[in-house]
C-alpha cells in the first residue's frame, strides 16, 4: 500500500497551468525520483505534497488520511519532512543547535525545559556525517555540509516520508556518492524518499520508480532502465519532436539516453549502489 498517492493535482496561477492532472506514488521503504526539464513543474508539485501550495484541483493522501486542505505543520505531525532548494538553516547557532531546534520544534514547548542531551539528535549527526562540524556555526560550513544539516534537520522530526528538493546540489561527486549511499540507507530502515532532482546519475543509480513530468504533465513512470528507453521522456530532454511521431536516429537516440542517465545501474529490487557522478545532466 502506497504511503503518498498524489491523484489528479492541478494547479493553475492565472491562465497557466503549472501541473496538469498529475498522479505519483511512494512506497514505503523506497527512493522515487521526480525528474523533468527546468520549468516542468516539479517544485510545484512538491509544493501540493507538502502544504505550501493548494491544489486547483485534485487531492493528496498521506497515511490514508486525505490532507489535500492539511496545513503544513499538520503534514509533519503526521511523518511528513522536507527540504528545500534554499538552505534554511538558522546561521548564527551550531550544526547541533540547529538540529536541536528543529527537535524541540516538532515535541513542542514542553521540551525546552528538559535538561540534557538528546541522543536522537547525536544520532542523526552521526548519520549524515556531520561529526567534524558540530560546534560550527551554521552559516560557515560548506553548501555541502549544510545541505546535511538540512536533511539532519528533517529526520529530526522522524518523518516516514523525506521529501527532498534538489539534496545533491552543492555536492562534489566523493559527497554526492556518500550522500546516495545514505539514501539508500534511510529507505533500508523503512522510510519513505520523494526527491527532485537534476543528477541523472545520482536518480538512475539509487531510485527504485522514477516519474517524470514535462510541462506539468506525468508523461513516464517506471525504473531507470524504462525510463532511460522512453521515447517522450527522451523527447523532452533533448527537445526533438513528439517522440511518437518523429523518427528519431539511433545516434540522437543514444544521445537522449545519456542524457537521462544511461549506464547507469538499473534500479529493480534492492536498491542499487550509487555510480560516481558526472555532473547536471539537464
Amino acid at each position: 500500500m502506497a504511503l503518498l498517492e498524489v491523484r489528479g493535482v492541478t494547479v493553475k496561477f492565472g491562465g497557466i497551468t503549472a501541473v496538469n492532472d498529475a498522479d505519483l506514488s511512494v512506497e514505503p521503504g523506497t527512493i522515487t525520483g521526480l525528474i523533468g526539464p527546468n520549468g516542468a513543474g516539479k517544485t510545484t508539485l512538491f509544493n501540493v505534497i507538502s502544504g505550501l501550495q493548494p491544489p486547483t484541483r485534485g487531492d493528496v493522501f498521506f497515511r490514508d488520511q486525505k490532507v489535500t486542505n492539511a496545513t503544513v505543520d499538520k503534514r509533519a505531525k503526521l511523518g511528513m519532512g522536507r527540504t528545500f532548494q534554499r538552505l534554511e538553516a538558522f546561521g548564527s547557532l551550531t550544526v547541533r543547535e540547529n538540529v536541536q531546534a528543529a527537535r524541540d520544534i516538532h515535541r513542542g514547548w514542553r521540551s525546552w525545559f528538559r535538561p540534557g542531551r538528546d541522543p536522537l539528535v547525536d544520532q542523526l549527526i552521526e548519520l549524515v556525517g556531520l561529526g567534524p562540524y558540530v560546534d560550527a556555526r551554521a552559516d560557515s560550513v560548506p553548501t555541502g555540509v549544510a545541505r546535511l544539516l538540512e536533511i539532519a534537520r528533517a529526520l529530526a522530526i522522524e518523518p516516514q516520508l523525506l521529501l527532498l528538493d534538489e539534496p545533491s546540489s552543492g555536492l562534489d561527486e566523493a559527497e554526492t556518492e556518500d550522500f546516495g549511499l545514505l539514501l539508500q540507507k534511510l529507505a533500508g530502515e523503512g522510510r519513505a524518499v520523494l526527491m527532485v532532482e537534476h543528477d541523472m546519475d545520482l536518480v538512475m543509480g539509487v531510485c527504485h520508480l522514477i516519474h517524470v513530468l514535462e510541462f506539468g504533465t506525468v508523461i513516464a513512470t517506471g525504473t531507470a532502465d524504462e525510463i532511460r528507453a522512453d521515447r517522450k521522456v527522451q523527447a523532452a530532454y533533448l527537445g526533438f519532436g513528439a517522440a511518437d511521431e518523429v523518427p528519431v536516429p539511433a545516434e540522437v537516440a543514444t544521445a537522449a539516453a545519456a542524457a537521462v542517465g544511461a549506464g547507469a545501474t538499473p534500479a529493480t529490487g534492492e536498491p542499487p549502489r550509487p555510480r560516481p557522478m558526472k555532473g547536471d545532466a539537464t
